[in-house]
């Protein structure tokens, strides 16, 4: 698979899906004019199974009722000239409870601030299907690959973190059990892969470095995580960071960056995708001069910059925005949901309002 450059679409929230978590209006005009000249364009997260959903309006690939709304979304992009890649994901304890549509709440363990219960070792195998199962609707659907989210504390880290992860039983206890989970989800989706004979569908792999907690994952959880990752058949890691220049927090030389600790951690065997506050040509482009990754992707800047890859094409760069402007006309084509979030405060992963700090956490 040829990948035309080296921009990509980050995943982004956009809760304009429909309620059963087909293609939504709102959604349909948010990703209808951001994949112009990017080389992969990554859809935001979408949920594998019932009872896992985190967002309001997070699109489904659940059901094969739902292939006609997959393949319209696929299409969407693929028309724009990026790559499709669809992320496939699960809430854990981090699903909203009124729209788990009667299902019980369920993790790598119980947790009694969110009210979720630990999940059955036939409910763990089950999770770990529906990853597969998910896969093979893309496939069906026309995706040209997936993204496996295993990054921002949703289920799959889950399961990897000291922290969150206090099982008794062969998913939990040690870093190589806990390992078992988010290793079991590749193999799944890989198996999907073979089944169709997909030989040039793009599996690739999100993943946090860092957890804050005591018992929470660090450099050196994360290192053994891309030992085991690099030696699957994928064909892409894919970092989760707020900020690109970002430094260790602990398990690794605290004055190395986490990128390039990474990235010389995965030792050339997988491209790595970067990324994190990159809004500007100059910015990006020094990013990716660092050396620590293959793609840069861009997130908040494709927020408010629908087009930056095609002006960044033309040398249209002063008018490029940092900011969320309440003025802006036409919302930047955000769902209602997103837009009202936004005014009221509460994205705090959105660029900052016109005329305003950003407040977004440091993790």
């Amino acid at each position: 698979m040829k990948i035309k450059n080296r921009l990509v679409v980050a995943p982004m929230t956009h809760l304009g899906s429909n309620e059963d978590g087909t293609l939504g209006e709102q959604e349909r005009c948010f990703i209808g004019n951001r994949a112009n000249d990017m080389g992969m364009f990554i859809l935001a997260a979408t949920l594998v199974q019932d009872g896992g959903k985190a967002f309001y309006g997070q699109p489904e690939v659940i059901h094969a009722s739902q292939l006609p709304s997959l393949k319209e979304t696929a299409n969407i992009i693929k028309a724009q000239g990026a790559k499709a890649i669809l992320q496939i994901h699960h809430g854990g304890k981090q699903a909203i409870t009124e729209l788990l549509n009667g299902k019980d709440k369920i993790s790598a363990s119980a947790d009694e601030a969110t009210g979720t219960r630990e999940a059955t070792a036939a409910e763990v195998r089950s999770l770990i299907a529906a990853f597969g199962h998910a896969t093979d609707l893309a496939i069906q659907a026309g995706f040209d690959g997936v993204e496996i989210h295993g990054a921002n504390n949703y289920l799959i880290q889950q399961f990897y973190s000291g922290h969150s992860n206090r099982r008794t039983d062969e998913w939990g206890g040690s870093r190589e059990n806990r390992m078992r989970f988010p290793l079991a989800v590749v193999d799944a989706v890989l198996s999907a892969k073979a089944k169709h004979n997909a030989n040039d569908f793009i599996v690739g792999y999100r993943f946090s470095p860092e957890e804050p907690e005591e018992l929470g994952i660090t450099m050196e959880d994360t290192f053994a995580l891309i030992d085991a990752l690099k030696e699957k058949s994928l064909q892409y890691l894919h970092i989760s960071l707020w900020d690109f220049y970002k430094k260790a927090r602990r398990g690794a030389d605290t004055n190395a960056h986490r990128l390039q600790l990474v990235h010389e951690r995965i030792g050339g065997k997988l491209p790595l995708i970067g990324v994190g506050n990159l809004y500007t040509p100059d910015e990006i482009l020094a990013a990716f001069n660092t050396g620590w990754a293959e793609f840069i992707a861009l997130g908040k800047t494709v927020m408010v910059n629908p087009d930056i890859a095609t002006r960044i094409l033309n040398g249209e760069e002063n008018n490029i925005q940092r900011s969320v402007d309440p003025d802006q006309a036409d919302h930047y084509g955000f769902p209602d949901l997103l837009w009202d979030s936004t005014m009221s405060g509460t994205q705090a992963w959105l660029p900052p309002l016109k005329g305003q700090k950003s407040n977004i956490l440091d993790i």
